[in-house]
Protein backbone atom coordinates (compact mmCIF):
# COMPACT_ATOMS: atom_id res chain seq x y z
CA UNK A 1 0.00 0.00 0.00
CA UNK A 2 1.47 3.35 -1.06
CA UNK A 3 1.81 6.01 1.56
CA UNK A 4 0.28 9.42 0.99
CA UNK A 5 2.80 12.24 1.02
CA UNK A 6 2.02 15.14 3.27
CA UNK A 7 3.32 18.44 1.92
CA UNK A 8 4.35 21.02 4.45
CA UNK A 9 5.91 24.42 4.58
CA UNK A 10 4.64 27.91 3.89
CA UNK A 11 3.18 27.07 0.47
CA UNK A 12 0.26 25.30 2.14
CA UNK A 13 -0.94 28.56 3.70
CA UNK A 14 -0.93 30.53 0.43
CA UNK A 15 -4.15 31.62 -1.18
CA UNK A 16 -5.35 29.76 -4.29
CA UNK A 17 -3.14 31.84 -6.57
CA UNK A 18 0.24 30.63 -5.37
CA UNK A 19 1.82 31.85 -8.60
CA UNK A 20 1.14 35.44 -7.61
CA UNK A 21 2.72 34.90 -4.20
CA UNK A 22 5.83 33.47 -5.88
CA UNK A 23 5.92 36.47 -8.22
CA UNK A 24 5.78 38.92 -5.29
CA UNK A 25 8.49 36.97 -3.46
CA UNK A 26 10.62 37.06 -6.60
CA UNK A 27 10.25 40.85 -6.73
CA UNK A 28 10.93 41.60 -3.07
CA UNK A 29 13.71 39.01 -2.84
CA UNK A 30 15.60 40.39 -5.83
CA UNK A 31 19.03 41.76 -4.87
CA UNK A 32 18.43 45.13 -6.54
CA UNK A 33 15.03 45.47 -4.86
CA UNK A 34 16.54 44.66 -1.46
CA UNK A 35 19.33 47.20 -1.94
CA UNK A 36 17.02 49.87 -3.37
CA UNK A 37 14.47 49.57 -0.56
CA UNK A 38 17.25 49.53 2.03
CA UNK A 39 18.76 52.66 0.50
CA UNK A 40 15.42 54.49 0.31
CA UNK A 41 14.66 53.64 3.95
CA UNK A 42 16.65 56.74 4.95
CA UNK A 43 14.44 59.03 2.87
CA UNK A 44 13.68 60.12 -0.66
CA UNK A 45 16.47 60.33 -3.22
CA UNK A 46 17.00 61.60 -6.72
CA UNK A 47 17.74 59.04 -9.41
CA UNK A 48 21.44 59.93 -9.65
CA UNK A 49 21.88 59.80 -5.86
CA UNK A 50 20.11 56.44 -5.74
CA UNK A 51 22.31 55.05 -8.51
CA UNK A 52 25.45 56.26 -6.71
CA UNK A 53 24.24 54.67 -3.46
CA UNK A 54 23.39 51.22 -4.88
CA UNK A 55 26.88 50.09 -5.82
CA UNK A 56 27.10 47.99 -8.97
CA UNK A 57 23.63 48.66 -10.36
CA UNK A 58 23.45 49.68 -14.00
CA UNK A 59 21.26 52.52 -15.22
CA UNK A 60 19.05 50.03 -17.08
CA UNK A 61 18.64 47.78 -14.03
CA UNK A 62 17.90 50.70 -11.70
CA UNK A 63 15.29 52.06 -14.10
CA UNK A 64 13.69 48.62 -14.42
CA UNK A 65 13.75 48.03 -10.65
CA UNK A 66 12.18 51.44 -9.93
CA UNK A 67 9.42 50.84 -12.49
CA UNK A 68 8.58 47.46 -10.93
CA UNK A 69 8.61 48.86 -7.40
CA UNK A 70 6.38 51.76 -8.45
CA UNK A 71 3.98 49.39 -10.25
CA UNK A 72 3.71 47.27 -7.11
CA UNK A 73 3.09 50.31 -4.91
CA UNK A 74 6.32 50.02 -2.92
CA UNK A 75 7.76 53.37 -4.01
CA UNK A 76 6.40 56.65 -5.30
CA UNK A 77 8.00 58.74 -8.03
CA UNK A 78 7.56 62.49 -7.67
CA UNK A 79 8.45 64.78 -10.57
CA UNK A 80 8.93 68.47 -9.78
CA UNK A 81 8.23 71.13 -12.43
CA UNK A 82 11.59 72.83 -12.16
CA UNK A 83 14.39 73.73 -14.53
CA UNK A 84 16.21 71.44 -14.71
CA UNK A 85 13.54 68.82 -13.95
CA UNK A 86 13.89 66.99 -10.65
CA UNK A 87 12.54 63.52 -9.89
CA UNK A 88 12.66 61.89 -6.48
CA UNK A 89 11.83 58.38 -5.33
CA UNK A 90 10.53 57.49 -1.88
CA UNK A 91 9.07 54.48 -0.12
CA UNK A 92 5.31 54.26 0.32
CA UNK A 93 3.79 52.94 3.54
CA UNK A 94 3.72 49.52 1.89
CA UNK A 95 7.41 49.84 0.98
CA UNK A 96 8.29 50.95 4.51
CA UNK A 97 6.55 47.84 5.83
CA UNK A 98 9.33 45.81 4.13
CA UNK A 99 12.25 47.73 5.62
CA UNK A 100 12.77 45.52 8.70
CA UNK A 101 12.74 42.32 6.62
CA UNK A 102 15.07 43.82 4.01
CA UNK A 103 17.49 45.15 6.62
CA UNK A 104 17.45 41.75 8.28
CA UNK A 105 18.57 40.11 5.03
CA UNK A 106 21.25 42.76 4.42
CA UNK A 107 22.52 42.50 8.01
CA UNK A 108 22.64 38.70 7.71
CA UNK A 109 24.66 38.96 4.46
CA UNK A 110 27.12 41.37 6.09
CA UNK A 111 27.49 39.25 9.23
CA UNK A 112 28.00 35.96 7.38
CA UNK A 113 29.84 36.98 4.22
CA UNK A 114 33.13 35.52 5.47
CA UNK A 115 31.59 32.16 6.28
CA UNK A 116 29.80 31.99 2.91
CA UNK A 117 33.03 32.96 1.11
CA UNK A 118 34.86 30.20 2.95
CA UNK A 119 32.22 27.65 2.02
CA UNK A 120 32.45 28.72 -1.62
CA UNK A 121 36.23 28.29 -1.55
CA UNK A 122 35.87 24.77 -0.15
CA UNK A 123 33.22 23.95 -2.73
CA UNK A 124 35.47 25.19 -5.55
CA UNK A 125 38.11 22.70 -4.47
CA UNK A 126 36.02 19.62 -3.77
CA UNK A 127 32.85 20.35 -5.74
CA UNK A 128 29.30 20.53 -4.55
CA UNK A 129 27.92 17.24 -3.26
CA UNK A 130 31.15 15.29 -3.63
CA UNK A 131 34.32 14.89 -1.68
CA UNK A 132 37.02 15.06 -4.35
CA UNK A 133 39.67 16.61 -2.20
CA UNK A 134 39.86 17.34 1.43
CA UNK A 135 40.46 20.95 2.47
CA UNK A 136 41.85 21.90 5.84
Amino acid sequence: MASVRQAGGPCQAWPGDGGFVREVLDRIGDKWTVLTISTLSSGSLRYSDLQASVVGISQRMLTQTLKHLERDGLIVRTAYAEVPPRVEYALTDLGRSLVDAVRGMVDWAVAHHGEVAGNRAVSAVRGVGRERGRVG
